[in-house]
């Protein structure tokens, strides 16, 4: 098998762009590499000035983050948001394309996940008004929204978090728009090693390692995936897709479970599985979404955080994943 990812095969995944580091390359190179690199989705977790004045004319597509203490601000009202909306999208939507605007990450449970649905609306009421029905208005959820996972189709969502979740489930729901999770196999492999197997993590595994009823599962993203697919269900909610809006695979930090090997054998086979499959729950399924992350970045938390990157600060790559 080819040890490189085509950029048509890897046309629906793109790569979140962090800028929590002091060594990192300027907005310019670094939209630069996305280019070199025919990746042509970026996720970013704020509206940076300077990397939106970059994107101008470059033909990638954009995810915007809402920080998740500017969450509450855009739930006051309406004028709150059109604030926001004209400070931060308004300049750039002529030459920019815009995919999503995510309303807060990973912020369910807790303090600000009531405010995200009254958000979403708001920002909506915009986009109806200007007729911009390709920026789709989301949140971004991490698995700890469910309370049961295991096996997929027992995944529910916790008590903490499933009020806010049918919330924003009855908008997604109705706007057409998808839910974005944060879906990391490493992480349960990593706190299990014992009892998680490494190909089962990795994608692979050639035959099944978990049986649900009717359902076979070779790999643990999709057992993960389809646990929330049952959680949206159970909330009566069946036509809300997800998108993946960070996967990914350290590539230091924590021993022999995180070497560069590991991390580009992950992210390659995560590629090219969800570019030809869906999951067992939903086989037809088209699955998008970002890899995490475009670098290493050495202000985050000592250890794992600071190696997710598919490239080094001074832009060679950590292991190769994508063709230049």
């Amino acid at each position: 098998m080819h040890s490189q990812i085509s950029i048509t095969e890897a046309s629906d995944i793109g790569v979140c762009y962090g800028l929590n580091g002091n060594d990192l390359p300027s907005p310019t190179d670094a939209v630069g590499l996305y280019l070199k690199y025919g990746i042509t989705k970026m996720r970013l977790f704020e509206p940076y000035p300077s990397v939106l004045q970059t994107l101008r004319g470059t033909q990638i597509a954009v995810s915007i983050g809402i920080r998740n203490d500017h969450v509450p601000i855009l739930a006051s009202g309406q004028e709150a948001a059109n604030s926001w909306f004209a400070n931060n999208i308004a300049p750039y939507l002529n030459d920019i394309v815009i995919s999503h605007i995510t309303v807060g990450n990973e912020i369910v449970p807790g303090e600000f996940a009531q405010y995200i649905a009254p958000a979403m609306q708001s920002l909506q009421n915009i986009l109806n008004a200007r007729n911009l029905a390709n920026i789709k208005v989301t949140t971004v959820v991490a698995m700890a929204v469910l309370g049961a996972s295991y096996p997929p189709s027992s995944g529910a969502f916790s008590a903490a978090a499933s009020g806010p979740m049918r919330d924003i489930l009855q908008f997604l729901s109705a706007h057409r728009s998808p839910l974005m999770a944060n879906i990391y196999p490493y992480f349960p492999y990593a706190s299990e090693p014992a009892n998680i197997r490494l190909d089962y993590a990795l994608f692979t595994g050639s035959s099944p390692i978990l049986q649900d009823g009717g359902l076979s599962y070779s790999n643990l993203f999709d057992a993960m995936l389809d646990a929330l697919y049952s959680a949206i269900e159970k909330e009566g909610v069946t036509n809300v897709d997800v998108v993946v809006s960070e996967s990914g695979w350290p590539s230091a930090g924590n021993g022999e479970f995180t070497t560069p090997q590991l991390a580009g054998t992950y992210n390659k086979n995560f590629i090219a599985h969800v570019t030809n499959n869906g999951t067992p729950k939903r086989p037809q399924a088209r699955i998008t979404g970002f890899i995490f992350a475009m670098f290493n970045e050495n202000l985050k938390p000592a250890g794992v955080e600071q190696h997710w990157g598919l490239f080094e600060p001074n832009m060679q790559p950590v292991y190769s994943v994508f063709d230049p």
